[in-house]
């Protein structure tokens, strides 16, 4: 296996994005322009692990190891291209779980080897980003260096360094709990075309949060022997059985032509097995009509493992 490529990098929150850029311009950074990237990030067993979806530009799958420190750092990683982005995720979505997804636009530059990012990200603000290329072999001396000097450039100041990364920090941002249901609606959402409904006609999305915030969705597929088919959160629970998990935290549904769409009484007995009475299940649209309430309520007196003998 060969050797990961490095990098040294710093992150700081941007108080004047046009500022920095006019600061990076004075200094002779070569203006690549802007870029739209939207990054989904899966549950890794070690490390990080993205698949980047930019226009313009193709897809890409990256895997990196990098600190949480509040100053310049290394970062090593891994970056394969991707013919088929969509089809990537979904296989990883289904294997490993996805934990956040990033999106941000993103205005590039380049002086002596150094990448400056102007990011304005979703649900975060603006940023400036530094990374310093290193070519192997190198003891990141010169990069460090280099990003030192254009951090003095363009003047960014101690208390605006950010130690966590975009994903760390839009999880940060979703722990309020409106922002998180609006995720995982989103989620849910993201699954509805790729429903089988032939005989239905009735597409419904469900997705499913671990303790661990890793996110499973999958959609209902019916059957031409109608028994058969099976609603979107029993799908949803297949996907995260498969990828190692065993607890819900919370849970949403969505469905195209119904606003506020509970499960099923089988699916509520079968979202019992794993998640508890007080496990929050949100019901509606992402940005549109909502209900919160929990899976007792929609499941009283439910029958668990502890009504068995032994």
């Amino acid at each position: 296996m060969e050797a990961p490529r490095r990098n040294v990098e710093l992150k700081a929150r941007d108080p004047d994005p046009a500022r920095s850029l006019a600061r990076a311009r004075a200094v002779g950074a070569e203006d690549h322009g802007e870029l739209r990237q939207r990054d989904t990030y899966f549950a890794a067993p070690r490390g990080r692990l993205k698949l980047r979806e930019q226009e313009p530009g193709g897809a890409e799958l990256i895997a990196y190891e990098r600190s949480d420190a509040a100053e310049a750092r290394e970062s090593r990683y891994r970056i394969a291209p991707v013919s088929d982005g969509p089809a990537l995720r979904d296989a990883l979505a289904a294997a490993l779980g996805v934990t956040v997804v990033v999106d941000k636009r993103r205005r590039l530059l380049i002086w002596e080897g150094v990448r400056i990012h102007l990011d304005d990200v979703e649900g975060l603000g603006a940023f400036v980003e530094l990374e310093g290329v290193a070519p192997a072999g190198s003891d990141l001396s010169a990069e460090a260096a280099r990003v030192a000097r254009l951090r003095a450039a363009l003047e960014i100041a101690d208390e605006a360094i950010e130690a966590a990364g975009y994903a760390d920090l839009r999880r940060a941002a979703a722990t309020a709990p409106g922002d998180r249901a609006e995720e995982l609606l989103a989620a849910a959402q993201a699954v509805l075309p790729h429903a089988h409904v032939p005989y239905s006609r009735f597409p419904v999305g469900a997705a499913l949060r671990t303790p661990e915030g890793a996110i499973h969705a999958a959609t209902n597929v019916e059957n031409a022997a109608y028994p058969q088919g099976q609603c979107a959160e029993a799908s949803a629970i297949g996907v995260l059985v498969a990828a190692g998990g065993r607890e819900i935290a919370e849970v949403a549904v969505v469905a195209e032509r119904l606003d506020i769409c509970p499960p099923c009484g089988g699916c509520r007995q079968r979202l019992s097995e794993f998640a508890g009475p007080d496990t929050p299940v949100h019901l509606g649209r992402p940005g549109g009509p909502r209900r919160t309430i929990t899976l007792g309520e929609l499941l009283p007196l439910g029958f668990g493992r502890e009504a068995l003998p032994g």
